[in-house]
């Protein structure tokens, strides 16, 4: 019984995460979030970059994302190797759960089998933010090689623009799913304790990052720019 229930909170934790990334994705085309209004501005941003004669400026923004991303790169690899030795010692963090938690019962295999869920997700976190530096730096080079906008057409103008424009989105996409995957990693961390409790908190971190990308203040101060 306990198997069973711990199989379909995985399931559940994967579908919410999963549908969530698609229906957030699919939404984003029709109606106004983050994700739309940031790509609007990325847009604005390259096409003032176009007419600037010193583009330092570009380079600085770019440098600062790059350092954030970075940060949370490497922040995975710590906890990754945090998990990694716990793994070592799964039966004493077994005992240590039982006395915690006296009403469940644990095994050294169901342990494992946890943190290695948390090792996928950081394993995940990692390559999104990884690939999110490298596109990054992709955008670095599209900015030092931007021609010189007054003497290009407005169409020339505004197909670079849109053109450098998608590469930092896509970067920045590719840091919110390494986010999105933090995020839920922390839900995941309530599967030690009970695994209804696990997809009640899978469903509560999905809520609160709903209402970040589509309902928060800082869109709305977003929409009014």
């Amino acid at each position: 019984m306990e198997n069973t229930i711990d199989l379909i909170a995985v399931i559940w934790f994967f579908g919410l995460w999963v549908g969530y990334t698609l229906f957030a994705k699919r939404r984003a085309k029709v109606v106004s979030c983050l994700s739309f209004e940031l790509r609007r501005k990325r847009n604005d941003w390259m096409q003032k970059m176009l007419l600037r004669d010193n583009k330092m400026a570009d380079v600085g923004l770019i440098s600062t994302l790059e350092r954030n991303v970075t940060f949370f790169a490497s922040s995975t690899l710590l906890i990754l190797a945090g998990l990694l030795t716990v793994m070592t010692a799964a039966d004493k963090l077994s005992m240590m759960l039982t006395n915690l938690v006296p009403w469940a019962s644990y095994s050294e295999s169901s342990v494992q089998l946890k943190l290695l869920l948390l090792s996928f997700i950081y394993v995940f976190a990692f390559f999104q933010f990884t690939w999110s530096l490298r596109q990054y730096g992709f955008c670095g080079v599209l900015i030092g090689a931007a021609p010189d906008g007054r003497g290009m057409t407005s169409e020339e103008q505004q197909l670079y623009a849109n053109r450098a424009a998608k590469v930092i989105d896509q970067a920045g996409h590719s840091f919110n799913y390494g986010l999105r995957a933090i995020y839920f990693s922390l839900s995941a961390l309530t599967w030690f304790i009970d695994p209804v409790l696990f997809m009640v908190a899978s469903v509560v971190v999905m809520l609160v990052m709903k209402q970040r990308e589509f309902h928060s203040k800082v869109l709305k101060a977003l929409q009014e720019c």
